[in-house]
């Protein structure tokens, strides 16, 4: 395990787990890589610019957008629109002071609601007070378009070039029915790398594939709120975490030998999220892969390299794994990097022995796709499909130990047995409990600590 450090730099870390072992003639080498950023930037363990004992201007390079939706669904109840004013009002509160930020109400257009001068405004007790009064022009009417809530978004960043950390947080109520999704993919495509975003979906008439396709792109998280009256606290969930990142643009780069090449790399914990198509080539046999904006926390990646087959005895290094920053002029800092090796035995118990972590996160892989498959089975009418699939995420959810994700099985179908995955479908499930599962599918654990220690 090796970390470099800058002082206004997390302290990144790398810890590579894997069987290095491979029989004669073998030829893919897998890899987890658990990435830790702890103490940037920090004091007493808060970000900088939270308290009092702040460093003065701390904040500046910051920026957060709130995107709501305002669409005529949105009055439909219309505690639903009170909701959300209420929400985005406690989101505006959590801003820490020096941030920059912007109101953007989204319909079939994109509005500015504050500050309302096509710039972003700087959070302070005055213009946070001004930000939450003007939520009275937050009304409910028209269609709706999230390509020219982003549009608008990624314009209003593009005002401060010397804001690295771009954040946005999007909430919408129902589908993206007044664009093409071919438009939108446009926008994704044009937006992407220059802001994350957190989004949200509100009660139960939006799509979750929809969602979760724009929170991909954007580096960010997707969720339902089922409730509105929830609203308020997830927004300051969604908003003290944008507050706690320290850092933007890192990459994972994946440095392979002669004649290897990377066949996958994903990201594993807390989320599932395949990064192999989002490949930037960084000079010989290396690609960057986008990891996003960190704060103190720690992410699991699962790398899977292609080496050439080699004979008992030998060794090798399969890929050199870093954490890399870009630099303003162009250079590259290096803020943790770890090794991914493959020897070659005949050893029948070597080289038949999975790693444990590979192990877990290939099953928790597995039952995002099951969950996903079942419920679109269940959509479509094959409940021998559903009820088969759905089975085998309870047993593959038993077995990893994700009690979130069981919990949320178990309010889908009856559990008669989790070992086998012998279930029955419930009567009455509601929507909200079948995107609930469905959204959340894709959240995993990590491995348990004694098999991290195997």
């Amino acid at each position: 395990m090796a970390s470099l450090t800058k002082s206004n730099l997390p302290r990144f870390a790398t810890e590579i787990f894997q069987n290095e072992y491979l029989a004669e003639g073998a030829r893919e080498v897998n890899a987890i890589v658990t990435v830790t950023a702890t103490g940037g930037g920090t004091t007493g363990g808060r970000p900088l610019g939270l308290g009092a004992d702040a460093a003065p201007g701390a904040a500046q390079d910051a920026a957060v957008v709130l995107m709501v939706d305002c669409s005529g669904s949105m009055d439909y109840p219309p505690t639903k629109m009170r909701n959300a004013r209420d929400a985005t009002a406690v989101a505006i509160d959590t801003i820490r002071d020096g941030v920059a930020f912007a109101v953007v109400a989204g319909t079939h257009e994109a509005r500015e609601v504050y500050p309302a001068n096509g710039s972003l405004a700087v959070a302070s007790p005055a213009t946070r007070e001004a930000a939450k009064q003007s939520l009275r022009k937050l009304t409910a009417g028209g269609g709706t378009a999230i390509g020219t809530w982003l549009t608008l978004a990624d314009r209003l960043f593009l005002t401060r070039h010397d804001i690295a950390i771009r954040h946005g947080i999007l909430l919408t109520d129902g589908r993206n029915e007044h664009e093409k999704p071919a438009d939108l993919q446009k926008t994704l495509d044009r937006v992407s790398g220059h802001f994350t975003a957190d989004c949200r979906g509100v009660g139960t008439d939006w799509e979750v594939a929809e969602l979760r396709k724009i929170a991909s792109a954007l580096l960010g998280t997707a969720d339902i709120v089922a409730e509105p009256a929830d609203l308020a606290e997830d927004f300051r969930s969604m908003m003290t975490a944008a507050m706690g990142k320290q850092v933007a643009d890192v990459a994972l780069r994946v440095w392979t030998p002669a004649n290897a090449q990377v066949k996958f790399v994903k990201q594993v914990a807390p989320d599932l999220e395949d990064l192999t198509g989002r490949r930037a080539e960084a000079g010989p046999r290396a690609g960057d892969y986008p990891t996003g904006s960190w704060g103190d926390e720690s992410r699991d990646y699962h790398v899977c390299v292609e080496v050439p087959s080699a004979a008992v005895g030998n060794e090798m290094l399969a890929a050199r794994i870093s954490l890399v920053l870009p630099g303003a002029d162009g250079s590259t800092e290096v803020l943790a990097q770890g090794l991914v090796r493959a020897v070659w035995t005949d050893d029948l118990a070597s080289s038949t022995r999975i790693s444990p972590q590979v192990a877990h996160y290939t099953g928790q892989a597995e039952l995002a796709s099951s969950i996903q498959e079942g419920l679109e089975a269940q959509r479509a009418g094959d409940m021998d499909t559903a009820t088969a699939k759905l089975g085998a995420a309870v047993r593959l959810a038993h077995q990893t130990g994700n009690e979130g994700t069981f919990k949320l099985l178990q309010k889908v179908v009856d559990v008669v047995d989790p070992k086998e995955g012998t279930v029955r479908f419930r009567k009455d499930v509601s929507e909200a409990d079948s995107m609930t599962l469905e959204t959340r599918s894709t959240k995993t654990v990590r491995v348990a600590a004694k098999k991290r220690e195997g």
